[in-house]
């Protein structure tokens, strides 16, 4: 699932490309999509111009203005592509074996460009909001970001209180802290060099205040080499991100630990059947 960094490199290449363009006709050609497309979506949208691209946790939010807005959430396998004929690459998704044209559901036909939606497992969504009030409502069951100010020691030290919940799952919870997925707990943790397993009930302060630490520059490290690409994730244009390249503990298993005084070695285990990465010495 694209996580915080991968939905904000695709919502800057967003507003390079299609702010203030008009949407001049939609094509659905699958309605079922997580939450089922609605039947109208192509007739309100049309002669709509996107005034801005915005990001909200996991969410692309395309604001048209006068509080009216679509927000898309890219699921587990969802990508957006604008195609060209100009560019002609393995890593654009129309010479992709893997991505095949039957998954491409929704195509949004602006000014001389077109944005295709494509989702094998079809896990994301569209959904329109008219209003100032549905629009704040929608966020409200999810917490502040990890870069958000509010993620702060105060707001963890409450959110902890009588929890025996393990770290990795807290950190997973969106209602408590949104955008950080799989990938970036792992690596979250292991910076922080803090176990997995560990109960959010028992850390210390000084323990809590590396993971906000580690949260936002790992977060911001992600960004800036435009997110990981394991398996689905590209960006608008079609190219991968390389922060996997900066793996620590992801994917690494049997692997020496990357710290230069550590022997340690990566392990591999599950927890709530998500793959899970530790260091076997460094991480207690």
């Amino acid at each position: 699932m694209p996580e915080l960094p991968e939905v904000e490199v695709v919502t800057r290449s967003l507003k390079k490309t299609v702010k203030n363009r008009k949407i001049i006709k939609i094509i659905v050609n699958n309605r079922n999509l997580r939450f089922k497309l609605q039947k109208n979506f192509k007739q309100i949208l049309k002669n709509k111009i996107v005034k801005d691209i915005k990001r909200k946790s996991k969410y692309i939010i395309f604001d048209f203005g006068n509080h009216f807005y679509t927000i898309l959430h890219l699921g587990m396998s969802g990508t957006l592509h604008i195609p060209s004929k100009k560019k002609v690459t393995n890593l654009s998704f129309y010479n992709n074996p893997n991505m095949p044209k039957k998954h491409n559901h929704v195509i949004i036909f602006f000014d001389k460009i077109n944005l295709v939606y494509n989702d094998p497992r079809r896990f994301g969504y569209f959904k329109v909001i008219k209003n100032k009030h549905d629009f704040d409502n929608y966020f409200t069951r999810i917490g502040p970001e990890a870069l958000d100010k509010k993620f702060n020691l105060k707001y963890l030290k409450n959110k902890i209180k009588y929890r025996k919940k393990n770290i990795k799952n807290f950190l997973l919870d969106q209602k408590i802290v949104s955008g950080i997925g799989n990938i970036y707990a792992n690596e979250i943790l292991y910076k922080s060099q803090i176990s997995p397993m560990r109960s959010v009930g028992k850390l210390s302060s000084t323990e809590l205040y590396k993971i906000i630490k580690f949260s936002r520059t790992t977060l911001k490290e992600a960004i800036k080499f435009g997110g990981s690409s394991i398996k689905d994730f590209k960006s608008v244009s079609g190219g991968g991100g390389n922060f996997q390249t900066k793996f620590n503990v992801y994917n690494r298993e049997n692997q020496r630990c990357t710290k230069s005084k550590c022997k340690g070695i990566i392990k591999k285990s599950y927890i709530s059947n998500r793959s899970t990465f530790i260091c076997n010495l460094c991480q207690i």
